[in-house]
C-alpha cells in the first residue's frame, strides 16, 4: 500500500504493544508551566482510563510526549485516544493561553513494539527521556515522566535488567 507522503502511517490493525510520539505544532513549547505539564498528564490518565488502555511508561515535555501502552483486543482503541486527548488538550490549553484556535498538536507517531527486546529499550528510553533533552539530570527527578514510579514499584532485579539496554540505536523519532 502506498504511504501519504506527508503524514507517518498509522496501523492500528493488532493487539499489543505501542509506542507513542507525539509534538506540538513547529515543536512550540506549548506546556512550558508546571501546571500545563499536569494538566496534559492528568489528561493522558483520565482519557486512558476511559478507554481502558494501560500505560506502560510515559513522559511528557513543553513541546511532545512519548508513552508507551498495552491495547488489548481493541487497537482501534488507540486512535480514538490520540483524537481525544489532543483536541481536548488543544482547546483547554488555548482557553488557558487566551489564543483560541491556535494549532496545537502537529502529527504522532506510533509503532507496534513486536519483542521483549524492543520493549524493554523503548521502555528505558521512555524514562530517560527528560535527561536526554535536558530537563533534569536524574530522571526520577522529573515529575511528569514515570522514571520514579518505575523506580518505586518495579522488582530491582527488572529495574537492573531494564539499565543494561542500549537506546541509542533504537528508531524514535525524537528531534524536539
Amino acid at each position: 500500500m502506498p504511504e501519504w507522503p506527508h503524514s507517518p502511517p498509522h496501523r492500528f490493525f493488532e493487539p499489543g504493544t505501542y509506542m507513542i510520539t507525539a509534538g506540538t505544532h513547529k515543536k512550540a513549547h506549548i506546556f512550558n508551566t508546571p501546571e500545563k505539564l499536569s494538566f496534559l498528564t492528568d489528561k493522558l490518565f483520565a482519557i486512558s482510563s476511559e478507554f481502558e488502555i494501560s500505560l506502560q511508561a510515559w513522559a511528557i515535555m513543553s513541546n511532545h510526549y512519548h508513552f508507551i501502552c498495552s491495547l488489548g483486543e481493541s487497537p482501534e482503541k488507540l486512535k480514538s485516544l490520540l483524537y481525544r486527548l489532543h483536541k481536548e488538550t488543544a482547546l483547554k490549553i488555548n482557553e488557558i493561553d487566551n489564543i483560541p484556535g491556535r494549532k496545537v498538536w502537529f502529527q504522532y507517531w506510533d509503532r507496534r513494539i513486536r519483542d521483549q527486546k524492543s520493549y524493554f529499550a523503548r521502555l528505558k528510553y521512555v524514562h530517560e527521556n527528560p535527561v536526554h533533552h535536558g530537563m533534569v539530570p536524574i530522571a526520577e527527578n522529573y515529575d511528569w515522566c514515570s522514571a520514579s514510579w518505575f523506580k518505586i514499584n518495579a522488582p530491582s532485579g527488572f529495574k537492573r535488567m531494564i539499565g543494561t539496554f542500549k537506546t541509542d540505536k533504537l528508531s524514535v523519532f525524537d528531534e524536539f
